[in-house]
């Protein structure tokens, strides 16, 4: 897998293939194929792979508040670490789900984890006090600003990582969302 992730950095996604990943790493094919089934497993490994130690930092941050706006707030300290493991890997993944557009079932599991985020935010929205966002249809919208907020600010981290203090945007970010399902216009 550190070979492929390593290639994949250098080359791309489609211009590397699994004979240059067994050559990189120093394994013939048939132990390759052994492994994975295609270098689209590869690429899903590496991806979950990421997104398994972005869930325990979420996770870790969250276990520690007993208000779920707190929660949601703190969370946003998780993103220097994600821009850092990030680095590298944007373009790489920008690049594979140009590449699984074209294939329907690769995309379905290419845009799981966008799924996943989206239910886990919409999860938290749920058990908020009803005063906090008494509409279910709010809930699940705020869950998808929630998601919007947290890609653009991926994104934007990665484009150009000292432009903000990502961790105090986020947290603010977040605050002011929290504030508009609120109803309030303030902090």
């Amino acid at each position: 897998m550190q070979s492929a992730r390593e290639l994949f950095s250098r080359s791309g996604y489609e211009s590397a293939s699994v004979d240059d990943i067994c050559r990189e790493a120093g394994i013939s094919k048939g132990a390759f194929y052994h492994h994975f089934p295609s270098k689209q497993s590869v690429f899903m490994d590496l991806l979950n792979e990421w997104l398994s130690g972005v869930d325990q930092g979420l996770e870790l941050l969250r276990s520690g508040q007993s208000d779920a706006s707190q929660g949601l707030i703190h969370m946003a300290d998780i993103l220097p670490e994600i821009l850092r493991t990030a680095e590298g890997r944007m373009p790489i993944f920008l690049e594979f789900w140009s590449y699984a557009s074209r294939d329907p079932k690769l995309w379905k599991s290419a845009t799981a984890p966008f799924e996943r985020y989206r239910e886990y935010f919409a999860n938290i929205l749920a058990g908020m006090e009803p005063a906090e966002a008494a509409d279910p249809q709010a809930k699940e919208n705020a869950a998808l600003a929630m998601m919007s907020l947290a890609i653009g600010l991926l994104v934007m981290g990665v484009i150009d990582p000292k432009a903000a203090d990502w961790g105090s945007a986020g947290r603010e970010s977040m605050r002011m969302l929290l504030a508009g399902m609120k109803g309030k216009t303030e902090k």
